[in-house]
């Protein structure tokens, strides 16, 4: 029922003011949901005769955005977006957040609910953790969950700068600067060139801890709680504001993060008065956040840990005279749990503490086990590279610099990114690799651990020395690959044949068996990693580029050789495997099994049905030579997961290199998904009774 404050929607009689909306799309690829929501918002505001401007937020950037005016002459503003949007500039407007999907799903009803959004009061708002709260229907445990782990993923990502920083530059000038001392482990002359250099990464190491604790609070509670979540952060792996030796360290910060940021939500929630509203964000919010997030943590959580750190030294001098054995594998279980946090802290404090007292083996079971963790993972990306994206091998190669020089927070961001698969395998590493130091009494004149303490003189029996480190390190890589590889084939249902997890937006390529290709399909499920021939007969060099011209569609990236009327696959995989033969008879396919495990990794994270009856997998990956695109039919349809239920009849894959550089491929999936909207356009590529009518057809997307 509409208000008298409400305008009408549509047009009206001509004394009636015309409702003008406006709307943000985005989701966290920014790729084919963002423009999917965007053109159906767009058509459902048409067909109200309500005028709409809609900015998309895709991984090209913002476009069509929303200006002063805009915003100023808005009766309401849609958010539909599952990543932050900043909301700051809608002050006084009527604002509804609700996921991406629903701005696909369910626009005409979305333009219903803006008339009577609660008008936003000017903070920044608006994050990921309040569009899921504002979605309606079922399934809200399963949006909490994503948005927890969303908000985690963007706290480890800005972490992770500050963790190769800090630690590389640490590695370093303890290499080239530093010596062995008995009393201060690697120890670099003061006021040298090298001192200065590890201070500098001391810093970014100081800020790392802040970092993951503050951009986790943002994501949930956005700009007003940045403030908190890094001053709690700070708090949590500071252990002297609550007596203790040691701080709380990363899963401190992962503690102070979510705290801060849900605590954020609760204070935006409080009526306050008019005049009190624009201060609320900038100052009233952040005050009183990081103020009781503070008190809170000194006080109630910063005793339990202190009691830990104290139960867990007297414990450990209690068994000193036990099997070196087992003491050697309890130390590597706790230097490997928290990674400079209590746990951690308290091993290596008692091993340090006893090399003043003549026993050096306790402390060389310690440096055993210290570089396992991030030598473990980052060897994990190595041998493993399909689970893991781009950022997280180059993290990787940097992790497994500074497990060398015995620094175990290189490993923090991927216990931070999987805790529950990656703990547990930096403990078992760690425990093999102490119990292994222990039973050939290694020992270490220093308090530092990692091989750059064999190698500058401070251990004794160095060859188990380093046999611990290599077969603890091999350990938790292997184990932390396997971990990860069941957690991902879990989440997708894939078969047990290679490892799903990935990453990655999708970018087009060349390739295809198409139905009037000269080569024949590599039958699904049966693709080996080998180059598929191009058909026998070619014409002469003047026709062939004169047909190829006339097939090009989408820049050239799908062609007539790409394009199959039939798909012969019921499941989602096979049709993958379908669709990568075909890219693949067009010879620019150097890895077809690659490019299928690639595209199952991408599906591993999200389903690429985009409903519709449409589905859009796709693959960044070496394993094609240049941007391809592929498109099929399916008449009876296949389960794809699509947020709408519905099976996926028209499917489209995409892959590009993964050394392409450019927008052009992402551009060009923003017009294929607006077109695809079009419910004539799909009618027409249905109707298409060839693959050349189908090309016709393609034609369109432009």
């Amino acid at each position: 029922m509409t208000s008298p404050a409400d305008p009408p929607i549509g047009g009206g009689s001509s004394g009636q003011k015309r409702l003008k909306l406006l709307a943000v799309t985005a989701c966290p690829t920014g790729i084919a949901h963002t423009y999917m929501a965007a053109e159906k918002l767009s058509q459902a505001a048409e067909s109200l005769g309500i005028d709409m401007k809609v900015e998309t937020q895709g991984s090209i950037g913002a476009e069509n955005v929303l200006t002063d005016n805009d915003v100023r002459e808005a009766d309401g503003i849609i958010i539909a977006a599952d990543k932050d949007v900043d909301r700051s500039r809608f002050a006084g407007k009527r604002v509804l957040s609700v996921g991406v999907s629903e701005g696909i799903s369910r626009p005409e009803q979305l333009i219903e609910q803006v008339r009577s959004a609660p008008v936003h009061g000017g903070g920044a708002g608006g994050g990921s953790a309040e569009a899921a709260a504002a979605g309606s229907g079922g399934g809200g445990g399963g949006r909490e969950r994503s948005v927890a782990y969303k908000a985690l993923m963007n706290g480890v990502s800005y972490m992770i700068p500050f963790v190769v920083v800090g630690g590389l530059l640490i590695a370093i000038s303890l290499s080239l600067g530093g010596h062995t001392d008995p009393k201060g482990g690697l120890v670099i002359p003061d006021d040298s060139f090298w001192m200065h250099v590890n201070q500098i990464g001391t810093i970014g190491f100081t800020l790392m801890v802040p970092i993951l604790s503050g951009y986790i609070a943002y994501a949930i509670g956005d700009r007003p709680a940045l403030v908190p979540g890094m001053i709690g952060g700070w708090i949590a792996n500071t252990g002297e504001l609550y007596d203790s030796k040691a701080g709380a360290g990363f899963i401190g910060a992962i503690v102070t993060g979510f705290l801060a940021g849900y605590l954020v939500l609760w204070i935006k929630k409080v009526k306050v008065p008019k005049f009190v509203q624009p201060i609320m964000p900038i100052i009233v919010i952040p005050i009183i956040a990081t103020t009781a997030l503070g008190l809170f943590f000194i006080y109630v959580i910063g005793k339990p840990i202190s009691w830990v750190f104290e139960h867990l030294t007297s414990w450990l001098s209690g068994m000193t005279g036990t099997s070196a054995i087992l003491l050697g594998a309890i130390l590597g279980l706790m230097i490997a749990f928290d990674m400079g946090g209590p746990v951690n802290k308290t091993a290596f404090l008692f091993g340090a503490g006893l090399i003043a007292t003549g026993n050096q083996t306790v402390m060389g079971m310690c440096a055993a086990a210290i570089p396992v963790m991030p030598l473990g993972q980052g060897l994990a990306t190595l041998i493993r590279k399909r689970l893991y994206s781009e950022q997280e091998r180059e993290t990787g190669l940097a992790s497994l610099f500074m497990g060398f020089f015995g620094i175990s927070e290189g490993a923090i961001p991927f216990a931070a990114a999987r805790p529950a698969q990656v703990i547990p395998a930096n403990m078992l590493g760690g425990a093999v690799a102490g119990a292994i130091a222990g039973m050939a009494s290694v020992k270490d004149a220093v308090p530092h651990g990692g091989p750059i303490v064999a190698i500058l003189g401070a251990v004794g029996g160095v060859p188990m020395f380093f046999v611990a480190i290599a077969i603890g390190s091999v350990v938790t890589a292997l184990t932390t690959v396997t971990l990860v590889d069941l957690t991902e084939r879990k989440r997708s249902g894939a078969p047990l044949v290679d490892a799903p997890g990935g990453h990655g937006g999708p970018e087009p390529v060349l390739a295809g068996v198409g139905a009037t290709a000269g080569g024949a399909a590599v039958a699904a499920g049966s693709l080996q990693k080998q180059p598929t021939a191009p058909a026998a007969a070619s014409p002469a060099p003047e026709q062939d580029q004169e047909e190829e011209q006339a097939d090009e569609v989408l820049s050239g990236y799908l062609t007539q050789q790409t394009v199959k009327v039939q798909l012969a696959a019921d499941d989602k995989e096979a049709a993958i495997r379908e669709m990568a033969a075909l890219l693949a008879a067009t010879g620019k396919v150097n890895d077809v099994e690659e490019l299928v495990q690639t595209a199952l990794r991408r599906e591993a994270q999200g389903t690429t049905g985009l409903g519709e009856e449409i589905a859009i997998p796709h693959a960044k990956t070496d394993a094609v030579d240049s941007p391809i695109v592929g498109f099929a039919r399916s008449a009876e349809g296949i389960e794809w997961g699509a947020l709408d239920g519905t099976k996926a009849k028209l499917v489209f894959m995409i892959s590009v290199p993964e050394a392409s550089a450019g927008d052009e491929h992402l551009r060009i999936l923003a017009l294929l998904s607006r077109k695809l909207m079009d419910t004539g356009f799909r009618e027409r590529l249905v109707a298409a009774p060839d693959d050349a009518a189908i090309l016709d057809v393609l034609r369109e997307v432009r």
